[in-house]
């Protein structure tokens, strides 16, 4: 092993397994929980819901976030947190972006500083603008350099369902992320290795506020070309916010840029997709999540995003107008003047 990273447990047959706790049993968690025990670790997960973490260890299914799905018998679970972390190699962390910081403060200072800690959170903070990674290393009390982030195109339900996939471990340290990548190399989930961590956080964490706009226009009965365009727009919107904050512009033509940003717009599996369409077709936000189920990251995050991409002068009017919708009262058919009536530019301006 390369030193200052996490030594395996020994395993069954006298084989070393590597020691992985995930935090959040909702679908990406308990998908990457699977993906970590199909990949060979030894994996533990913790959740808040009793009955959530009963049901995963003793049937080893989770009807209420993934119903259907059968996960790896090796999986336990737990409602213990201090618990779930002790002895863990790899701490994974897949918590709603806004009460990360509040749910792991018992946690901060307590773990052992070779660890490797995860994120799964596409979001930035509301009132600080952090990113995930830079809000798990504070709270945690962990060196930057070992928190990774996964990205990409994950959606959970088809995973889960072993259908080929890829994704991003970007980290400070390349050994960190190499670490991650193997942990989470299964046969149906390959993993790249990155190091812009900052490019990775802001592709996952924008192309949620730009699918609530294409669900947007989807629920108003707006057919390919607009999709496309706001797809397309959202990309310019992302690139603009990573290369005023130091991202390398490659990344967002990869699996964490481009890749996540076109499963997330165009799938109805999207959560953050789903709620711009109710949005659409004429209902209420409250409604929208109401209907939509689980924890669509943009309805919070496109305001922190927007606050960020302000304090760097960074033009974003797509974000600024889901902001609009989402928080200001605008109604969604003038949505569509907003955008189509700004001045005319160069596309590569």
């Amino acid at each position: 092993m390369t030193a200052g990273t996490p030594a395996p447990a020994a395993g069954p047959g006298g084989g070393t397994r590597l020691r992985a706790t995930v935090l959040g049993t909702g679908a990406w968690g308990t998908t990457f929980a699977a993906v970590l025990a199909d990949a060979g670790c030894a994996v533990r997960l913790w959740g808040r819901s009793a009955d959530v973490v009963e049901e995963i260890a003793s049937t080893h299914r989770n009807t209420k976030n993934l119903p259907g799905a059968a996960l790896p018998a090796s999986l336990t679970a737990t409602t213990d947190l201090a618990g779930a972390v002790a002895g863990a190699d790899v701490v994974v962390v897949a918590i709603p972006a806004q009460s990360v910081r509040r749910a792991l403060a018992p946690l901060g200072g307590t773990l052992r500083p070779d660890v490797v800690v995860v994120s799964l959170m596409k979001g930035v903070e509301l009132g600080t603008d952090l990113r995930m990674s830079q809000v798990l290393a504070a709270t945690l009390g962990v060196a930057p350099e070992r928190v990774a982030v996964v990205s990409g195109p994950n959606l959970a339900k088809e995973i889960v369902a072993h259908q080929p996939a890829g994704g991003v471990v970007a980290a400070e340290d390349p050994e960190v992320a190499k670490v991650v990548a193997r942990a989470c190399a299964a046969p149906y989930f390959r993993p790249y290795i990155e190091t812009d961590v900052v490019g990775v956080e802001l592709g996952g964490a924008v192309k949620n506020v730009i699918a609530l706009a294409v669900g947007m226009a989807q629920g108003r009965g707006y057919g390919d070309n607009t999709k496309a365009t706001l797809i397309t727009r959202g990309l310019a919107e992302i690139s603009r916010l990573g290369a005023a904050l130091g991202a390398r512009p490659a990344t967002f033509a990869g699996l964490a840029g481009m890749g996540d940003l076109v499963a997330t717009c165009a799938s109805p599996l999207s959560r953050n997709h789903t709620l711009g369409a109710h949005l659409g077709a004429g209902r209420s936000l409250e409604e929208a999540i109401r209907l939509t189920g689980g924890t669509a990251e943009g309805v919070k995050s496109c305001r922190s995003v927007l606050d960020l991409a302000r304090r760097h002068g960074v033009d974003m009017p797509i974000t600024e107008a889901v902001v609009a919708v989402l928080h200001e009262g605008l109604p969604v058919a003038e949505m569509t003047r907003m955008l189509l009536d700004r001045p005319l530019k160069h596309e590569r301006a």
